[in-house]
């Protein structure tokens, strides 16, 4: 464990160094390319910055609206037959546009049942086995321009929920 976190501490500064190093025995100019590099990535992200701030703004819409309350009491049935617990329905909710506003249900789980619960437990293993779909293709997706997504959110949204059924298995092995 002490070799990891040592050789996590030096391998940022040490590729730098290695490039460098590479720029300056084959002479090549290094600085230049650089600075183009860093231009690429702040137009890339003055592109995706509107889409960014468009759903952090539908995910605090919904949350403060009362839209995920509502949500939340309608899928309960549901959640019922598939073991999942009723607080744990904002978390996958939440985590299929924001791992923040996820991590901000789990930590109010942590808070009320604490993290050795089952919610806790079953939470922390959602979080860990799903991914943040459309936050995901919004930001892909727009970055390369593409309008035609076919059957991403489909597949997207399986492996979602293939995630949350493995995550209440383990949980329940426990």
């Amino acid at each position: 464990m002490n070799v990891i976190v040592s050789l996590s501490g030096i391998i940022i500064p040490l590729i730098l160094f290695v490039i460098i190093l590479y720029g300056l025995i084959s002479k090549k100019e290094m600085y230049q390319p650089f600075l183009e590099g860093v231009q690429d990535g702040f137009k890339v992200v003055m592109e995706i910055a509107p889409t960014l701030i468009a759903l952090f703004l539908a995910v605090q819409i919904f949350r403060t609206s009362g839209a995920l309350d509502l949500l939340v009491s309608a899928l309960t049935p549901l959640g019922k037959l598939l073991r999942i617990p009723k607080d744990v329905l904002p978390v996958i909710f939440a985590k299929l546009f924001s791992s923040s506003a996820a991590t901000g249900f789990l930590l109010d789980i942590f808070k009320n049942f604490g993290p050795d619960s089952a919610q806790g437990v079953l939470s922390s293993i959602i979080l860990s086995s799903t991914e943040t779909c459309f936050y995901t293709m919004s930001i892909y997706f727009s970055a390369v321009h593409i309008k035609k997504t076919r059957y991403t959110l489909t597949g997207a949204l399986l492996a979602t929920f293939a995630g949350v059924m493995a995550s209440v298995i383990l949980t329940g092995m426990q």
